[in-house]
């Protein structure tokens, strides 16, 4: 009769928890029970916070020595999870399960509020985090919490300034691993997310979701005080703080505040000058990707907003909006001060300066400084010489358009201003 040796014996034992259910081991800290020794062992060090497994490369410290063997993928490069469908590789079984389920459309996981699919059971877990609004990720630095950990991960490093993906084309340095993944296609020109109504592609694929509200009209964040709705989520978080009043983005060249985090880095190019958008066509460079788009419409010609007024087109939509104010006299921008009102915001802004002295474009060359940036562009031109309005009938230039408006006058022969007293 054979007998079995002791780790026979073992791992008959063990086996057969599986079929008896048998769960022989307790946590005495949250209750929950395991049927090997083993699992109770790595499961209790949740509670310890103990890492006894080291990384001999980098000395990172680990509570699973099976995260320890995938963590050292990193170092080693080492992907042994291959796709025979697409030929990718992982270094990690889990996301290679869940890659394959791109191909197959498989979604095994399934809210039971709303009935959202997922491929992944972690995705479930976080997205029911929506429904039950749990955020169990704090941050011991500032106390805000997160529903997932990751997105804590992430956040502490606003607080340390670690940036640890490093771009080795421009040397840019990122605190996120997607924004370094999107950055990367800035360098190849990769834009991997089609929409599939009007065939625009993206780099990034939360920017195609953002765009396809653009053809569907969803607008899923609505303001509780105000009930006006917004399609991305960072313009209805820079909106509640018009009701806050809160601006924790501030410029510490100047002191001004904001309300937003990309005003803020767009304010910042008034002082550095940078202007990073190119046109393509004819070189001229702006510190705003918006208003690189407008401008291309000067090229093409295109004025896709037509006044239902007046039949005038524009090229933006927020010009017709302007616009308009000259058929209904509407003028919206009130002054605090003195009580003037205005019909477009920024005539207010430039108005309010009035009040406070501020000037706050100043010109690199001389030192002088000016209330409104339009003031600050024609003053360059003095030192530049550049005249960039042309007479299309003599040829003469101009540095300010105003100027050849007037010079226009000698050969047409108009004359505008007339005297009401003769």
């Amino acid at each position: 009769m054979y007998k079995m040796s002791y780790l026979e014996k073992r791992k008959s034992s063990k086996h057969q928890e599986i079929h008896t259910s048998q769960e022989p081991y307790h946590c005495d800290i949250c209750g929950k029970s395991f049927s090997l020794h083993s699992s109770f062992t790595n499961h209790k060090r949740i509670h310890t916070g103990e890492k006894p497994h080291h990384c001999d490369i980098c000395g990172k410290s680990f509570s699973f020595s099976s995260t320890l063997t995938v963590h050292k993928r990193i170092h080693t490069g080492k992907k042994p999870y291959h796709c025979d469908i697409c030929g990718k590789s992982f270094s990690v079984g889990s996301n290679f399960t869940a890659h394959k389920r791109i191909h197959t459309g498989e979604q095994p996981y399934c809210c039971d509020i709303c009935g959202k699919s997922f491929t992944q059971e972690g995705n479930l877990t976080t997205h029911k985090r929506i429904h039950t609004g749990e955020r169990p990720y704090h941050c011991g630095i500032c106390g805000e919490s997160f529903s997932v950990g990751s997105t804590l991960t992430a956040h502490k490093r606003i607080h340390t300034g670690e940036e640890p993906y490093h771009c080795d084309i421009c040397g840019k340095s990122f605190s996120f691993s997607s924004n370094f993944t999107t950055h990367k296609r800035i360098h190849t020109g990769e834009e991997p997310y089609c929409c599939d109504i009007c065939g625009k592609s993206f780099s990034a694929g939360n920017t195609l979701t953002k765009h396809k509200r653009v053809h569907t009209g969803e607008k899923p964040y609505p303001c509780d005080i105000c009930g006006k709705s917004f399609s991305v989520s960072s313009n209805f978080t820079a909106h509640k703080r018009i009701h806050t009043g809160e601006e924790p983005y501030c410029c510490d060249i100047c002191g001004k505040s904001f309300s937003a985090g990309n005003t803020l880095t767009k304010h910042k190019r008034v002082h550095t000058g940078e202007k990073p958008y190119p046109c393509d066509i004819c070189g001229k460079s702006f510190s705003v990707n918006s208003s690189l788009t407008l401008h291309k419409r000067i090229h093409a010609g295109e004025k896709p907003y037509p006044c239902d007024i007046c039949g005038k087109s524009f090229s933006e939509n927020s010009s017709l909006t302007k616009h308009k104010r000259i058929h209904t006299g509407e003028k919206p921008y009130h002054c605090d001060i003195c009580g003037k009102s205005f019909s477009v915001g920024s005539n207010l802004t430039a108005h309010k300066r009035i009040h406070t002295g501020e000037k706050p474009y100043h010109c690199n060359i001389c030192g002088k400084s000016f209330t409104v940036s339009s003031h600050l562009t024609q003053h360059t031109r003095i030192h530049t010489g550049e005249k960039p309005y042309h007479c299309d009938i003599c040829g003469k230039s101009f540095s300010v358009s105003s100027s050849l408006t007037k010079h226009k006058r000698i050969h047409t022969g108009e004359e505008p201003y007339r005297c009401d007293m003769w």
